[in-house]
């Protein structure tokens, strides 16, 4: 890392940066940690960033102390600061151990607001009025309790909320008993589904409603990107006013916008509305809505699978059909008389209200979206009409980076060597030129702002090798050849164990294990898939001696530090699937506007995902190990050093037994 990315505590010269400094020496000092000259340059770079109002990129690598680094500024600062994550993970972090931590060094020092919340969408509390009175049925009615072993775990969570009620808890799905999707279901209510504070008996006592207030309360709040992307983007008033917004995990929160701007419409959707309408509707409107999801039902059986460029005439009717006939049946449901509460009729308007949406959306059948057909399996619902936006950077920069001052950082946000395809794909115009010193700056734009690379506290050159399998021929459709497998026995068997392996799908996985199970009996060789991600990485920490084999999970969520770890193989590089809906749909666009659609698209997704994946290696200054690419194109593509550039700075060979020497020097020990 050059010096002048190095910056300490004395050669800080801005005076408005002399308190953070001060502050963030105190609060290291009080939480026994160690100053790191990343974090301090880190810093200092937020403080100013807030105080300027110009937008920040920090690449900080795994080990700054970034969330300190954020969270410090974010305290001095004068008006509300959002924290945006994209992991649960992290944001159990921040709230249960870095944000109480920091607060009790702090609280004592003047100026300093410690007050913070976390807030979350409406569905992630449950609602006391629906454990009391119970979920309405698909025809509206409410119905006191499932049966069978469904009903003794809706017990168990109205007997925890009533719990969290009587001690004035969070309420909020984490600290739940262990549950599905579906039993939480009876429990909670979406944001369309809830009656409102005014009209609910239990109102005052609403978790969902008592968040909200804190948040009002408080100078720092913990959000997550979707709720974030909700608020701003979708412009749905979510969290109360602030300043600034400070987006960790940053890489993820294209991906999380797209995702909270995604609509889905099955024909089951649009029959269960049409089922809870009827209820309320005396006329004939339910049942066109009804008729409408069979007319839909004809169309989608004729349509095929993936990404529609041009919609079918009879789609399109279909969908036409289907936003007319929610719209009559939304406007037949009577209006509730004042001081009447009616669950079940708010719940299906919601319901109706969400298939007029989405369907007047798709029938739009606007540029700007990407339509496909997703072919699900019957058992969970049948095929579903997706439509997602083509781009996001638009939206991020026209309701998000014009209004507020925006953080973004992360380990991974210099792609090919600069920030470019970050600062692009979230709505900031790339670079011009690149300043001595790792900083980067726009040209002449509308939105200023500048990049910033605080380094790692990690010798990646001294603590991990990058070995490229370049002798192995490409990977092919159909899966793992031989040669890959006897590749991934002989590291694995190197190592001892001790092997992360991530790949690019589920069954390539399943073939490494049944291979390394076959010929290394010795070792445990454990899959995702067979039992839940926890209890599989609290064996595969406990038994140095064990391989976990996965996919796309693991390539950014798991942190297994220590010696448990030495080996982390990659399969292939993680291009997109070629019939992905919406990558394929943004490659084209890419192409068709002058771009190189491939590198634009496929090759940063690519660089996005190795960088994740090889960073599960080096966690702490003693971890060493061995990144072994078994896919030769990282050495013989064009592409390569476009992909190289984006990873850890590691030391690199492509011969093979550089890489098992160095496995088996780890293991001995």
């Amino acid at each position: 890392m050059p010096d002048d990315l190095t910056t300490t505590p004395e050669t800080a010269t801005d005076p408005a940066q002399a308190p953070v400094t001060s502050l963030l020496a105190e609060a290291v000092q009080a939480l026994g940690g160690q100053e790191r000259a990343g974090q301090v340059q880190m810093a200092q770079a937020v403080a100013e960033s807030m105080e300027s109002g110009q937008h920040l990129l920090v690449q900080a690598g795994t080990g700054t102390g970034k969330s300190l680094a954020y969270l410090i500024p974010s305290l001095l600062h004068d008006e509300r600061v959002v924290v945006a994550t994209a992991t649960l993970a992290l944001q159990h972090q921040l709230v249960e151990r870095d944000i109480p931590r920091l607060v009790d060094a702090l609280k004592a020092k003047p100026g300093v607001d410690t007050s913070y919340a976390v807030l979350k969408g409406r569905s992630n509390y449950a609602c006391l009025h629906r454990v009391r009175e119970g979920a309405p049925d698909d025809q509206g009615a409410l119905v006191e309790l499932p049966t069978g072993s469904m009903g003794a775990e809706v017990v168990k969570l109205r007997e925890w909320a009533e719990q969290e009620a009587e001690k004035n808890g969070t309420g909020e799905r984490d600290n739940a008993p262990r549950h599905t999707d579906r039993v939480w279901r009876q429990v909670s209510v979406s944001a369309r589904e809830c009656l409102g504070k005014a009209r609910c008996q239990f109102g005052e006592e609403c978790f969902a409603e008592r968040a909200k207030e804190k948040a009002a309360a408080s100078s720092l709040i913990i959000t997550n990107h979707s709720l974030l992307a909700i608020d701003a983007i979708e412009g749905v008033p979510m969290i109360p006013d602030y300043d600034t917004v400070v987006i960790d995990e940053a890489h993820e929160v294209v991906a999380r916008v797209t995702q909270a701007a995604t609509d889905e419409l099955a024909v089951s959707d649009v029959e269960r509305a049409a089922r809870r309408a009827a209820r309320y509707v005396e006329e004939s409107e339910a049942d066109d809505l009804d008729d409408a999801a069979g007319a839909l039902k004809d169309a989608i059986e004729r349509t095929e699978a993936g990404r529609i460029d041009k919609m079918d005439p009879q789609l399109a009717d279909a969908l036409i059909l289907v936003r007319d006939g929610a719209r009559a049946a939304l406007g037949a449901i009577p209006k509730e008389k004042d001081g009447e509460a009616d669950p079940g009729r708010n719940q299906a308007k919601a319901g109706v209200q969400e298939v007029f949406a989405t369907a007047d959306r798709m029938a739009a059948d606007l540029n700007s979206d990407v339509l496909w057909l997703n072919d699900r399996d019957p058992r969970h619902g049948g095929p579903q009409l997706c439509v997602a936006p083509l781009q996001v950077w638009g939206q991020m920069r026209d309701k998000l980076l014009a209004d507020k001052t925006v953080v973004f950082t992360s380990a991974t946000l210099m792609l090919g060597g600069d920030f470019n395809n970050i600062a692009t794909s979230v709505g900031l115009k790339p670079t011009e030129r690149v300043l001595a010193g790792g900083e980067e700056r726009p040209g002449d734009g509308v939105q200023p702002w500048r990049g910033i690379d605080v380094g790692s506290p990690f010798n990646y050159p001294q603590q991990a090798i990058l070995y490229v399998a370049k002798h192995l021929p490409p990977p092919g459709r159909e899966g793992l050849g031989t040669k890959h497998l006897d590749e991934i026995v002989e590291l694995v068997d190197a190592a001892e164990g001790r092997t992360l392996g991530l790949f690019s799908s589920k069954r390539a996985a399943e073939a490494a294990a049944e291979e390394t199970r076959r010929r290394l009996p010795h070792l445990t060789t454990l899959v995702q898939g067979e039992a839940q991600l926890a209890e599989l990485q609290k064996q595969f920490v406990e038994d140095p001696h064990t391989i976990l084999f996965g996919t796309l999970s693991l390539w950014q969520g798991l942190d297994v530090p220590g010696d448990t770890c030495q080996l982390v193989l990659i399969d292939r590089i993680p291009f997109p699937r070629p019939d992905d809906p919406l990558m394929s749909a943004r490659q084209k666009a890419a192409d068709q506007a002058g771009g190189n659609g491939f590198m634009q698209v496929a090759a940063t997704h690519a660089a996005l995902l190795l960088a994740q994946g090889a960073g599960r290696l080096i966690r702490t200054h003693s971890d060493r190990g061995v990144v072994a690419v078994l896919d030769a194109r990282l050495a013989t593509a064009r592409y390569g050093s476009f992909l190289k550039a984006s990873l850890p700075p590691m030391w690199t060979t492509t011969d093979p037994n550089v890489a098992r020497s160095a496995l088996k020097r780890l293991a001995s020990g």
